[in-house]
């Protein structure tokens, strides 16, 4: 995969609550959280009980290193949409609801 289109740029010039920016990003950013769900099945394929979804964050940012323009964060991956994901994921895959540890989101 080229890095260099990894991930889809947003534009933050009007005002979005969290939980706007993360669905904003999700849409633009679909391989994203393709690859947050097959990390987390090869994970738990290995036999892990419980995954941290800012590990697989970092992850993510070790395999597609760049830079961004993100007024929101240094990172092409902003840490604010990590609790948006795991909670997508467990959506998604109910089999897999204890691996994340959920919190109240704030905001």
């Amino acid at each position: 995969m080229d890095n260099s289109s990894f991930y889809m740029e947003l534009d933050f010039s009007t005002e979005l609550t969290p939980a706007e920016r993360f669905e904003e990003f999700h849409r633009r950013n679909p391989q994203v959280y393709s690859a947050l769900k097959s990390m987390t099945a090869e994970m738990v394929n290995r036999g892990r009980r419980k995954i941290g979804i800012k590990m697989l964050f970092e992850v993510l940012r070790w395999n597609y290193y760049l830079q961004t323009d993100d007024p929101n964060s240094d990172f092409k991956i902003n840490n604010n949409y990590a609790p948006y994901y795991a909670r997508l994921i467990i959506q998604e895959n109910p089999h897999w609801e204890n691996v994340f540890e959920l919190r109240t989101l704030r905001g």
